[in-house]
């Protein structure tokens, strides 16, 4: 973890910011609950059990620089609720995303499947693609074998 915060750290300073104890409380939240797909919201309230002193503007804020920085991806499952979710360095690309409907869950999938498309695109159409975002909508594994046991 440390060594992701000294990266966030320099990649913050590298664009004449710094990583203030309120941005790194941020940061480290995101960090433990990296497979969670926070809210705003939910991540300052983790932030606060930390970090009382700490207010909702600030969260927002610090949020939004990290977006803009492209530390983290700032992402909408269609249920209205802005998430972020941390970029990896070690994938070219975010990985993709298969929503419930039902229950809300996401789940992902760390391999790239866009990969190819992506070749094609650049022979054929001499497009770069940069970055992309997949993501699947349909009912998780948990919420039919719930619909299965209840019919039984």
């Amino acid at each position: 973890m440390e060594a992701r915060i000294e990266k966030i750290k320099q990649q913050l300073q590298a664009q004449a910011f710094k990583l203030t104890p309120q941005r790194e409380a941020t940061v480290r939240v995101l960090l433990e609950n990296e497979e969670d797909h926070l809210s705003a919201e939910e991540v300052f309230m983790l932030v606060k059990d930390k970090f009382p002193e700490i207010g909702l503007a600030t969260v927002y804020r610090t949020l939004e620089l990290l977006s803009e920085l492209h530390v983290l991806e700032k992402m909408n499952f269609g249920d209205g609720v802005a998430r972020y979710d941390l970029r990896n360095d070690s994938t070219h690309h975010h990985h993709h995303h298969l929503i419930c409907v039902q229950c809300g869950s996401v789940d992902e999938i760390l391999e790239d499947w866009l990969a190819p498309l992506e070749e094609r695109l650049d022979r054929e159409f001499q497009f770069t693609v940069v970055d992309h975002r997949l993501d699947f909508q349909g009912i998780c594994h948990r919420c039919r074998e719930k619909a299965k046991a209840k019919a039984k």
